[in-house]
């Protein structure tokens, strides 16, 4: 099985290039120096470009089963009866389990391993996709969403674990940027594909249905996937070797208290979070009120509302790959410092900026700016998630599960604070204002981040320099 699931991941479309470069490795002998030529394995080859297309479609199938309620909530509100206030609170259960259990879930996967862990994470999120065709009232669907939302809780971090593990720091960015470009993508094409299902076998049959994806998924994945890639049976010398001279895991601690309360005492970190909490009240205002916004106060209607509702996910693919590419490059170049918070800090910054003109320019132009403010906001994925990895080292699961808990509570406040923001307001420019300010706060945020120093060799006289 282990040769059909490597034939089968190498297929993957993404990773249909192949490239060589050379790098120099010093060799010492004794009292002489030696200088060799050693060709860096390939990006798109090796076994690690394998666990990023696993990684991929493991982002396809977290956005497939988040969207099948959301397509067929009618169906859903008509069977059921429930109102919209009713199906509202339903979309919350998800989120509120989600963020409930998203550092729990990540601390485990620091202590048990991303093979584990991530394997229980989808074969318990498909088992309560499954059991959704069976809610037969409003407490039954909204227990059953909050078990699925604490279920999936966990899932990037688990995978920001993984990819910290197979990649070198150097790569991590790009490999962020990947996977964040398939999770967008997903986003926008997996409605297309629910719908049709629906269409043909109905609410309650698509359930099922797309969970049978996530549990082959999970055999696959335990079967096949190692947390070190010097247990893999497939890695190559030197590939391996590649992976960990690269890697800058952290020192062990050498002080007394546990690693939770140093990163509790990193400022850094705090402002990591904080960032991202604007990253992600930005966002959700997109998915959530924008085509009620361009609507009313942009007065786009029919398919031009349509494809300009849709354009910030659509832009937001490239974004998250050449800002991976970017940021990885730059830390090449110019160390992790720049690397990371460089792209951090010109991406909201630009985001602000995009958002601001597009709140007070009118028509298909304004719609245009917000699309590219989101897109500008997502091109700091792969640096932001690639920072957590290389602060956190051996904990970036738990690192990662922070920043993103603090993203998710921004998630639920941006809709609502928009609500109350139009409520007694003629227009509804005053929710893209504020939005565009938290966009300049967050990318100042990026100065006081420190991705040059790991956890783990983080010393009380460090923490604020």
């Amino acid at each position: 099985m282990g040769t059909y699931v490597d034939t089968a991941i190498t297929a993957f479309p993404l990773f249909d290039a192949i490239s060589r470069r050379v790098s120099l490795k010093r060799k010492i002998h004794s009292h002489s120096v030696v200088w060799i030529a050693m060709q860096k394995p390939s990006f798109y080859s090796g076994v690690r470009s394998r666990v990023l297309a696993m990684t991929v479609a493991l982002a396809f199938l977290t956005y497939m089963d988040r969207v099948c309620i959301s397509v067929t909530a009618p169906a859903i509100l008509r069977d059921l009866r429930l109102t919209p206030i009713e199906m509202g609170i339903v979309f919350s259960a998800f989120t509120a389990g989600y963020a409930l259990f998203e550092i729990p879930t990540g601390w485990w996967a620091d202590r048990a391993g991303s093979r584990r862990v991530l394997t229980r994470i989808v074969v318990w999120w498909s088992v309560f996709t499954g059991l959704t065709a069976a809610a037969w009232n409003f407490p039954s669907l909204v227990t059953l969403r909050a078990l699925f939302g604490a279920g999936e809780a966990g899932a990037w971090p688990t995978v920001a674990r993984a990819l910290s593990r197979w990649f070198p720091s150097e790569e991590r960015g790009t490999a962020q940027g990947i996977f964040f470009m398939g999770a967008h993508l997903g986003g926008g094409l997996t409605p297309l594909l629910v719908a049709a299902i629906a269409f043909r076998i109905g609410w309650r049959a698509t359930f099922p249905v797309l969970s049978i994806l996530g549990f082959v998924w999970a055999a696959f994945w335990f079967h096949w996937y190692r947390d070190e890639p010097r247990d893999h049976p497939s890695v190559s010398a030197e590939e391996l070797d590649w992976i960990e001279a690269r890697r800058h895991a952290p020192a062990e601690e050498a002080f007394a208290g546990s690693m939770f309360h140093l990163a509790l005492r990193t400022p850094g970190i705090w402002f990591l979070c904080l960032m991202y909490f604007t990253q992600t009240y930005g966002f959700n205002l997109y998915v959530t009120w924008l085509p009620t916004y361009l609507q009313h106060e942009k007065k786009l209607h029919g398919s031009a509302l349509g494809i300009f509702a849709g354009l910030p996910l659509l832009l937001s693919v490239p974004a998250d790959l050449f800002g991976g590419i970017v940021t990885d490059r730059l830390s090449r170049s110019s160390g992790l410092r720049r690397g990371r918070c460089l792209v951090g800090f010109c991406s909201l910054a630009a985001a602000g900026v995009f958002l601001f003109a597009g709140s007070v320019a009118q028509g298909w132009t304004s719609a245009v700016l917000i699309a590219l403010a989101a897109a500008s906001s997502n091109f700091l994925l792969g640096a932001s998630w690639s920072a957590c990895a290389d602060i956190g080292g051996n904990h970036a699961a738990t690192l990662s599960a922070a920043m993103n808990t603090s993203g998710q509570i921004g998630g639920i406040l941006s809709p609502v604070i928009f609500a109350v923001l139009i409520r007694n307001s003629v227009t509804w420019t005053a929710p893209l204002y504020w939005t565009a300010v938290l966009y300049l706060l967050g990318a100042v945020c990026w100065y006081f981040v420190h991705p040059e120093r790991p956890l783990g060799a983080i010393t009380p006289s460090s923490r604020l320099g």
